[in-house]
């Protein structure tokens, strides 16, 4: 990987960018322009969602909060505690023992719980697959910075040395010059 990225580093200035793969391209792209590469994914995201995916992920959050599970519980307890004790007695019991209609309920909130919960989750799979995407193109780009400046640097020290050994060269010179003098 660090030998490919330095090829794209070496390409740069002069390369045949269409040859790239397209994200590669775009990174280089932003990277020649020097313009910022991060954006925020999640705000992209959303703006695609339709009506009906935003709803299936607010029913999904909910079906998985304390609040839909003490609700539910407390739903659970009063049908039964209505159902067994209190009209029981009066044989106005509209779901007695075994509570078939309950059951019929929960089922018909199971068999449509599971299938939001899953286009939910098949969304959220997909949105960190954008932020994988996106997560490779700045670590690319950073690493391609990251490679300019360890340049830089190394031109900078290199002529820093050249400048160093031509100081050594005329101290030597003079130095050769007052011993010839005496």
């Amino acid at each position: 990987m660090q030998k490919h990225l330095r090829d794209y580093a070496k390409m740069l200035p002069s390369a045949d960018v269409n040859a790239l793969p397209e994200r590669e391209k775009r990174v280089v792209t932003h990277y020649n322009e020097r313009s910022p590469i991060s954006h925020d994914t999640n705000v992209e995201f959303e703006k695609e969602l339709t009506f009906g995916q935003r709803l299936a992920d607010k029913v999904a959050s909910f079906g998985g909060s304390w609040a839909f599970i003490s609700i539910f519980l407390v739903a659970l307890v009063a049908w039964v505690a209505l159902n067994s004790f209190i009209l029981a007695r009066s044989s106005d019991s509209f779901d007695p023992y075994p509570y078939i209609l309950l059951n019929l309920f929960l089922s018909m909130i199971a068999a449509l719980q599971a299938p939001i919960i899953l286009m939910s989750q098949n969304r959220q799979s997909v949105k960190d697959r954008l932020d994988a995407a996106h997560d490779y193109e700045v670590n690319l780009k950073a690493e391609l910075e990251i490679l300019g400046l360890h340049e830089k640097i190394d031109e900078l020290r290199e002529s820093k040395w050249n400048d160093l050994v031509s100081m050594q060269q005329e101290q030597i010179g003079l130095l050769t010059r007052l011993l010839k003098e005496r």
